[in-house]
């Protein structure tokens, strides 16, 4: 196409400049997007105070839900012995404040009257615990509570970050246009494709639903972006197939944040959804067919769909939805049987990669919602007897990592996959070969379960590694902003749906680079896969409704 030597040569460069300017743009645009979380959260301010009615102490309530108890894992701390370990729960709803008794023996009261299930409080009640009777107060009624002091920041422009983004995108199109050597105007539609829907959501949500943050949806949307293009490049016809995953994953983004914005509403669904998963599971185990070993892909006519990735949704709804039984093992117990039935399900299905996301989410949710070290030494001494018993009668799971650790030694049987990964990511060096030029797309699943290899030699180690970064940094905030939620189902939600994520970005990236297992797990946001771009979407959700912004900030008509 260009036949001459100097045009060709400022080309290469021009091209070269791109595949720098691409991920240094991307970094910005991480850090700015968690800057700008980091700087919108609300400051750890008291929103009521207790004061002792015998000490006269006074006694900061942080957050919306506060756990109230003798135990040390409980927000607020009584010393008396006539207090429970886990007593009451004293949260902030839309009617105002509410105080539940999570099965005490001495029980709880409000101005003397036994509270039977909830009890509505109001400024000047007194909440007796025991002996310990804590009168509800404004913050402004404390005279020793010294307001904290106020640092002005700056939130990055939603706009502006969307805006970079898409340049991004328009700089990845153009490397693919060029692929090969040859001009082809082909990626141009899914890109516009692309823009159109990121920036109509833009709209729909700063816009029509007035909101003040889009900062998790522009990471989002950056991620799921260098995916796309990733298969434009590489003229995988499924890229149409993933812009339409896409779609559907916003549809459901918005449908679990408009969902989740009524807590009564939350708990009257979360025996449904739990059967749901379940009926998912037994569906999946009767009509899946086996691939790669595995059973969990259901074919709808041209399209498959693979079910567990919408139960990961299901598991961490059920598994978070605590709400007014903080930390009891009444509570706790149902979320084990789920959680056992859910695993046994993925272990009939031979789904190896998946059980162990599922068991780590499930570890996250057991401990917050516990806050026992104890029953996580329990679980795990049990998920290591149950691992024995598989790999004592069923040998064949061990066979299926046999070559772990040793690629090199099977690297044209076994290990085929992961000694290709090793070398082209080798030779993709910082910035990578070009979109398109890379030799890794010919190898078997290369845009899913080896989608960070074919990053690293076609868009360089740099972006492969801001990509990893992005989902690390999102348990970050979803950990950061746990006492800032207005209930304790976001923020658990929050920090499952985080952590769920990166363990599986951590088994896609270790798994292809022979670090662990290769257990063909997808790369979030980035891999080829329906199922998993919409699962993904679903669980950025829970995050973005751990942001009191959400729900309780709106723009000035």
């Amino acid at each position: 196409m260009l036949d001459n030597p100097v045009i060709q040569n400022i080309f290469s460069v021009a091209l070269y400049l791109l595949r720098i300017a691409v991920p240094l743009l991307s970094i910005v645009v991480v850090c700015r997007c968690f800057h700008s979380l980091k700087a919108g959260r609300r400051r750890e301010d008291p929103v009521v105070i207790l004061q002792d009615m015998v000490t006269k102490e006074i006694i900061p309530v942080l957050y919306w839900e506060n756990s109230l108890g003798r135990s040390r894992s409980c927000d607020i701390v009584l010393h008396d012995s006539t207090v429970s370990r886990d007593h009451a729960v004293l949260m902030r709803r839309e009617s105002g404040w509410i105080v539940v008794d999570t099965n005490s023996k001495a029980g709880t009261r409000v101005n003397g009257k036994k509270v039977e299930d909830r009890a509505q409080i109001l400024p000047g009640d007194v909440i007796t615990l025991g002996s310990t009777s804590l009168m509800l107060k404004r913050t402004s009624e404390a005279k020793n509570l010294k307001p904290p002091k106020r640092r002005r920041v700056h939130a990055a422009s939603p706009f502006g970050l969307l805006f970079v983004v898409m340049l991004i995108q328009i700089m990845l199109c153009i490397e693919a246009c060029f692929a090969g050597g040859q001009f082809s105007y082909m990626p141009l539609i899914p890109l516009g494709v692309l823009v159109v829907m990121e920036w109509g959501f833009y709209l729909y949500s700063m816009k029509g639903l007035n909101r003040v943050s889009f900062e998790l949806e522009t990471v989002g949307f950056l991620l799921s972006g260098i995916g796309i293009m990733l298969l434009c490049g590489s003229g995988v016809e499924a890229t149409y197939i993933q812009l339409g995953a896409l779609l559907l994953g916003i549809v459901l983004f918005c449908v679990m944040i408009w969902f989740m914005n009524d807590l009564e509403r939350v708990m009257r669904w979360r025996l449904a959804i739990a059967i749901g998963a379940i009926v998912l599971f037994a569906i999946n185990l009767v009509f899946a067919s086996e691939n790669n070993g595995a059973r969990n892909w259901i074919s709808l006519g041209p399209v498959s769909v693979q079910p567990s990735e919408f139960i990961k949704i299901a598991f961490v709804f059920v598994g978070a939805s605590t709400l007014d039984r903080l930390q009891t093992a009444r509570n706790l117990s149902g979320f084990i049987l789920f959680g056992g039935v859910c695993l046994g399900a993925l272990f009939l299905m031979r789904d190896f990669g998946t059980a162990c996301i599922f068991f780590v989410t499930f570890l996250i949710i057991a401990f917050m919602r516990s806050g026992s070290v104890r029953t996580i030494a329990l679980i795990c001494s049990a998920a290591v007897f149950g691992v024995f018993l598989i790999l004592r009668f069923r040998p064949y799971v061990a066979q299926r990592f046999a070559a772990w650790r040793h690629v090199w030694e099977f690297a044209n049987e076994a290990g085929y996959q992961q000694t290709r990964v090793l070398t082209y990511t080798a030779s993709g060096g910082f910035f990578g070969v070009g979109l398109g030029n890379g030799y890794l797309k010919s190898v078997f699943a290369s845009t899913s379960d080896l989608v960070f290899g074919m990053v690293c030699e076609e868009l360089g180690l740099i972006l492969g590694l801001t990509i990893v970064l992005a989902i690390a940094l999102l348990v970050f905030y979803a950990r950061s902003d746990v006492t800032r939620s207005r209930s304790t189902f976001y923020s658990i939600s929050a920090c499952a749906a985080a952590g769920m994520m990166l363990f599986q970005t951590c088994l896609n990236v270790f798994g292809a680079t022979d670090v662990l297992p290769l257990t063909g797990v997808t790369l979030p946001f980035v891999s080829q896969g329906g199922s998993s771009m919409v699962a993904v979407w679903g669980l950025l959700a829970f995050i973005k409704a751990s942001d009191e912004r959400t729900y309780a900030v709106r723009k000035r008509k």
